[in-house]
This record gives structure tokens, sequence and C-alpha cells, in this order.
């Protein structure tokens, strides 16, 4: 018998160079041991580089549980939906790997059925109420985090402890409110997937519909039915959008888009004039919440967001001005998308029974109602909850360094969250007693080892997979949102020898498109992308839409059907080819390519030097991409 094809074992993963070691930096559960051995080879591991585009600190590690940990809560016990649990997770290399835990008994998965169905039926019945209600929680839960302050340890205790007879040091706030800003997070991330696996399979029950009614429809026509959708995701590029016009309308276009001028400089000079202090006061509404947006997904304590880097939010606007200066429309194509989702409906629906045709209005009008949640629950979880999570723990890192038991800001971030706690243990306690910090030494020894592991893991890209794949991928969350499939995985196996010319993924964004590649590997590249370039990175992040006003097409590693990428890519009538496994090892800047994101395939046509390594291109691109999202015959 021949050997299953496989992708390397947790245990064949040898350290990069420098970096060994590494597993005594995160939780124990966190890393594959002897004791998990036999647990780990037995499952399909893919990494989560949608999250963790780079190798984590040891603090970073909490999202990997957090974010795990809710989603296993809500499909596993609370959900419990039909054919999958949660998903097992481990750092391995300091990149985060995630396994879909699936249900095979027949008899379990019918339990699971009447349970999902009413638990589920609950929720899908009385949604908008409900996704209010989740509203009201998150905004508590943001509100809750705000209040958390971190204050440097005093001399002595204010007095107000002995003339209120407190009888307790206001200390103990330090160590509390620690506690409080991790148990906030855990919550955060419970209510994150309190609805999104529905939205999924809400979707997803429409999509197996579909499939099934109509054996020939792609994947991409199913996607366009609920295509043209108000989702908060799009507000803070709206805002961006609106200030272009607003400049334009004042003759400010230049005044944004000069060469070489820091975002100081550029805000400063239009400080000196009534229509640049018109504009700014736009420019200062539009902050708040708007600008509290991540570069990238917010999982990491060293990403800015639109607020603290004002030269991500005006290199938007500049693009957007420029365009605009051009004489190019700049709007989102919200009415010919909805206008060709309702073409698209409707050509379907007539080829249905009255009966079958009563079952799809009201499927596709449960995939419309859930949909929004899909993209929607960023703002509030990664981008909101995650930026005020990140400013209190830079306060506590604030905090160390005052109290002298670490020597760089960011110090900290190095200790992961169960030695924070003792650290700050130690710091209390020495403050209290009149000493220094009994483990000062020992930890700032340790943070320098681990600084140099840290750079050595981040050095190193990511795996894509390891372990051996099942025979069928069927955990949604796994394929819509990583699209992580089993056509995928072949693939990914397949192409594994790093040889081929043809890139295979999932169809995110119909369109073809030929352009020279610009392969970014994290928001910090975004600067360098030129007019007309395909964008090649592991994902993108929904606060990248301003850099798809001047890519031709988009190819990520990771995400499916309903990544962000996918979904952004298709409100901006970009085309877009995601999930290929390996576009950023395999593609450099520079070369030459043609994505089909109808194929979901990316051709090599010439490498950087202009020699050709591919067949040539059948057409003009403009062509091609007219034909690829025509609404006709075809889909």
């Amino acid at each position: 018998m021949t050997e299953q094809k496989r992708f390397p074992f947790f245990d064949e993963a040898a350290a990069p160079a420098g970096a060994e070691g590494w597993e005594s930096m995160y939780p124990y559960y966190l890393v594959p041991s002897q004791e998990t051995r036999e647990h780990e080879n037995s499952l399909f591991w893919f990494a989560d580089t949608m999250h963790w585009s780079r190798g984590c600190h040891p603090f970073d590690s909490i999202g990997a549980e957090a974010v795990y940990y809710g989603a296993g809560a809500f499909s596993t016990r609370i959900f419990t939906l039909p054919v999958s649990l949660g998903l097992d997770v481990r750092v391995v290399n300091g990149y985060v790997y995630i396994a879909p835990q699936g249900v095979t008994d027949p008899d379990e998965i019918q339990r699971r059925v009447a349970t999902f169905q009413e638990r589920a039926g609950h929720y899908y019945a009385n949604w908008d109420e409900l996704y209010g209600r989740w509203k009201e929680k998150m905004t508590g839960a943001i509100e809750s985090l705000r209040s958390i302050e971190f204050a440097p340890l005093p001399e002595l205790d204010p007095a107000e402890v002995v003339t209120e007879a407190r009888g307790r040091s206001s200390s103990l706030a330090l160590a509390e409110n620690y506690h409080r800003l991790i148990d906030e997070f855990f919550a955060i991330w419970q209510y994150h997937f309190e609805f999104l696996n529905l939205g999924y399979g809400g979707y997803i029950t429409f999509f197996q519909f579909c499939k099934q009614a109509f054996p020939l429809i792609t994947d991409q026509t199913i996607s366009r039915m609920v295509a043209g959708v108000d989702v908060l995701a799009f507000r803070p590029d709206d805002e961006l959008r609106k200030l272009a016009v607003l400049a334009g309308d004042l003759g400010l276009t230049g005044a944004l888009t000069r060469e070489g001028a820091t975002p100081e400089e550029v805000l400063a000079d239009l400080g000196t004039s009534d229509r640049g202090r018109q504009w700014l006061e736009a420019f200062e509404q539009a902050k708040e919440p708007w600008f509290n947006y991540f570069a990238e997904y917010g999982f990491t304590h060293d990403q800015e967001t639109w607020a603290s880097d004002l030269s991500i939010p005006l290199q938007g606007i500049a693009r957007y001005a420029t365009m605009l200066a051009a004489g190019e429309d700049i709007a989102r194509p919200v009415d010919r998308l909805r206008a060709e989702r309702d073409e698209i409906i409707a050509e379907y629906r007539a080829l249905l029974s009255e009966a079958e045709a009563r079952q799809f209005d009201e499927l596709v009008g449960l995939a419309v109602k859930v949909f929004p949640y899909i993209e929607e629950h960023n703002i509030f979880v990664e981008h909101w909850a995650h930026n005020i999570f990140w400013q209190k723990a830079w306060q506590l890192a604030d905090v160390l360094l005052a109290a002298g038991f670490t020597e760089q800001r960011d110090d900290m971030f190095y200790l992961n969250r169960f030695e924070l706690d003792e650290v700050l243990a130690d710091v209390l306690q020495s403050w209290a007693i009149g000493v220094q910090p009994r483990g000062k030494a020992r930890w700032q020894k340790e943070i320098q080892r681990r600084r140099g592991i840290v750079a050595a893991l981040q050095a190193a890209p990511a795996a894509p997979a390891y372990g051996v794949p099942p025979a069928q991928v069927t955990d949604p969350f796994a394929v819509m949102n990583y699209g992580v499939t089993t056509e995928r995985v072949a693939d990914w196996l397949g192409t594994s020898d790093g040889g081929a010319t043809v890139l295979t993924g999932g169809p995110g964004s119909l369109g073809v498109v030929e352009g020279k590649v610009r392969v970014l590997k994290s928001e910090l590249d975004l600067p360098s992308l030129q007019a007309g370039e395909i964008l090649v990175a592991p994902i993108t992040a929904p606060s990248w839409a301003p850099a798809f006003a001047v890519a031709a097409g988009v190819v990520t590693d990771i995400g499916g059907m309903m990544c962000h990428a996918a979904i952004v890519c298709r409100e901006y009538g970009l085309p877009a080819v995601v999930g290929t496994g390996f576009a950023t090892t395999r593609l450099t800047t520079g070369q030459r390519v043609r994505i089909d994101g109808r194929a979901g395939t990316v051709t090599v046509l010439e490498d950087e030097a202009g020699a050709a390594s591919g067949p040539p291109a059948d057409g003009s691109a403009q062509a091609a991409a007219a034909d690829a999202t025509t609404t006709g015959a075809g889909r």
C-alpha cells in the first residue's frame, strides 16, 4: 500500500538557527510535547498566518488561547456544530497552527444536529434582536477595558488609605487590574464567536443548497448573491474616500500628496489656511472611532493603528485624491454589485420548482441577514477592543519600567501571561517590603535570550501545514475563513516541490489580470506597492482597502471565500486568488503573472528579468477582466 502523502510532523520541524529552545517561551499546552505526540501526529495542522503573520512574542500568544477557546466552546459545547468540534491549537517555531476536530460517528452527528437546530434556530429566528444585544455587550466590554488603569507604584500609599480606613494597600489594584485585563480579553473572544460560526453556517447552508440545485454553479456566483451589503467594516475606508473628495473640493490635493512630507508636516501645512483648517476639522472627526483600525489584524503588541501612525490613513487619502484629480471614480461599485446580485438571484430562482424557490428564498434571505456579521464583528473585536487591550498592556509595561524591573519598554512582551503574573507578584511584594525585585537579574538575562529567539523565528517563514490531511475537510471555519478545503490541501501537497509555474488557490474575486508582482510580507511593506502591481501577501487585512485602489489584483497564501481579502476584493471589483499556500515564497517582486479569479490560478509569465516562463497571454487583461465580470452565461 502506498503511504498517504502528508506534511512533516511537528517533531520533524527543526528550529531556525538562533531559535533553539523557543518552546520554553510559551505556556506548556501551546507547544507540542512527547506526551501529546500521538494526538498531534494524527491531526492536520495549518498555519494561522491570517492573524499571526510572523512569529509571536510570548505575551502575544494569549490570542491563540482566547481565540480557540472561544471557537471551541461555541462550536463544541454551545451550538454543537454537527460535524465539527473546535480547532486544536499549537505554537510551532513561533507560528500559530490550528487543527480542525471532526465528528465522524453518524449517531453522534444526529444527536448534535438536534441540539444545533434548536439552539441555532433560536438565533436565526431572532437574529436582529440578538445581534443588537451583541453590540451592546461588546460596547460594554470595550468600555470596561477602557476603565482599567495601571498606575506607577508610589513612594507611599495615598493618605486616603488611612483617612478612609480602607484597610488595604492601593497597590493591590495593579494585580487585580491585570487579571481584569486578561479576563476581559477572554470574554471578548467568547462574544466574538457567539455569532461567527452561525454566520458561516447560514452561508454554508445556502451554499450547499445551490451546489445541489445547480450542479454547474461556481463558488463565485454563489458569493455574488450576497454582494453589495453595507457593513461597518467598510466605514473606515469610506471615511478616507470622503476626506479625499473634500480635499479635492477645497483645492488641497497638492498639500496632501506632497512627496517626502511627514504626517506632521502635512498637517501643520494644512493648519495655515482656512480651507486647510476646515479639512483638518473633518479629519479629526473621522479619527474617532474610525482610525482605531489596525493596519493588520491587531493580534500583536507591535502593530500600529491608523491613529497611532497617521502616515497610513494619509497615504490612503493621498492615493484617492490623486485618482480623483486624474478623473477616476473612487466609489465602491455598490449599485453595480447589487444589480448583478439581483439579476443572478432571479436567473437561478427561475430554474426551480415552486417549493424549491420558497426554500431558496428563505436560504438566500438568511445568508444576506447573517453575512454582515462575518465582516462587521472585526471592527468591534480585532480593532476597537484589541486597540484598547494593547494600549493597557503598554501602560502596564511602563509601570514595570518605572519600577526598575525592566530595562526596555517592550521587555514585558517577552514574558507569557503566566510569567507576567509571577513578575507582578514579585514587584508588588518587593515594593511593599522595601527591597529590590528579586527576579530582575534572572528575567533580564532571559529576556535578552528571548529577543534573539523571537528575531530568528520572525526571520523564517511559516510552514503552511503539518501532519496528515483528512480525507475530507468539513470544519466550516477552516473552509470559509481560511480556505482550507480538501481540494486546496491536495493542491498544496501536489505543488510542494517549488518548481511549478502555476499556483492554484481559491477563486476569491472574479477577474483576469496581468501585472508585476509586489510581495508584501506585512503591513509595513504597503508603502512600496506601486500602481498596477499584483499585491501578493500572506493575507490582507480589511484596513488595506486603500492599497486596493492602486493594485491590479490580489494573491494570498491563506484565505477562503469568506475571508476578508475575498470579501473586500469582491466589493471593490478587484480580481483575487486566495489560499494558494505558497505565493509569498514562490513568487518574487518583479515577476509578471496572470491571475484568474474565476479559476483560482496564478500563472508566472516572466521572471524579474523579463524572461518568459509561461504561455503568452491570450488577449488583453482588460478584455479578459470585462469578460470575467459579465453576469450572463458561463457562471
